[in-house]
Formats: structure tokens, C-alpha cells, sequence
């Protein structure tokens, strides 16, 4: 039997440990994301402009929002990524096979015709 999670409260999170700022730093970092590209300076070394991205790693730091859902799927699909994976890690794997076919999708799909985007 698994220890059941909860869901930590704001007051619990990252956020909450993070120092306020106050409104004037609040203010400045509105004003410098409101700034064009052109405008940004990154001729100081510490934050050199990055050229070369072959070594990045796409979603790395993204981590999106999961929701509980009571789902009917096929004995077979299961058995197959509980054998593949083990006992724990084949709902991570069936989400994950079920992201990669809706990312492939999403790069073949063609907006319909008359439909403007």
C-alpha cells in the first residue's frame, strides 16, 4: 500500500520561501521585459548572449500540470507497460507514449482550409 500524496499549499512551495521584491525592482523588471531585443545588452560577461544551443535540452526545467483522471484502458496496454517498465514507472511511460504521439501530431497537422488561425 502507497503513502497517499497531497498537494502542498501555497504558503508550503518554492514561492514561499522566496524573498518579496519590492514595487521599485517590481517596476524595473517590468520596464527591461518590456524592451525590444535590439535593446537588450548582453556584452557583460556574466550573461553573454547565448549562439550555440546544440547541447540544450528541450523541456528540461518544464514540468506541467497534472490531473487525476479515471481512464479505461485495454488489460493487453497495460500488462505491456507494466512488463516493460516494471511494476512502478508504466503510467510515467503511457504518458509519456501518449505525449510523443500527440507532439508527432501536432507537427502534421494543417490548419483546415477556410479556417483562419
Amino acid at each position: 500500500m502507497s503513502a497517499k500524496r497531497t498537494k502542498k499549499k501555497p504558503s508550503e512551495g518554492p514561492a514561499a520561501t522566496r524573498p518579496a521584491i519590492s514595487s521599485e525592482v517590481a517596476a524595473q523588471l517590468e520596464a527591461v521585459a518590456r524592451l525590444p531585443d535590439s535593446q537588450t545588452d548582453t556584452s557583460h560577461p556574466d550573461a553573454p548572449e547565448l549562439l550555440n544551443w546544440a547541447g540544450a535540452v528541450r523541456g528540461r526545467f518544464y514540468r506541467p500540470i497534472k490531473r487525476q483522471l479515471t481512464l479505461r484502458i485495454d488489460e493487453d496496454v497495460i500488462a505491456f507497460f507494466k512488463q516493460e517498465t516494471g511494476e512502478r514507472g508504466y503510467q510515467t511511460a503511457m504518458n509519456r507514449a501518449l505525449r510523443e504521439a500527440m507532439l508527432r501530431g501536432l507537427q502534421h497537422h494543417q490548419p483546415r482550409k477556410g479556417i483562419s488561425e
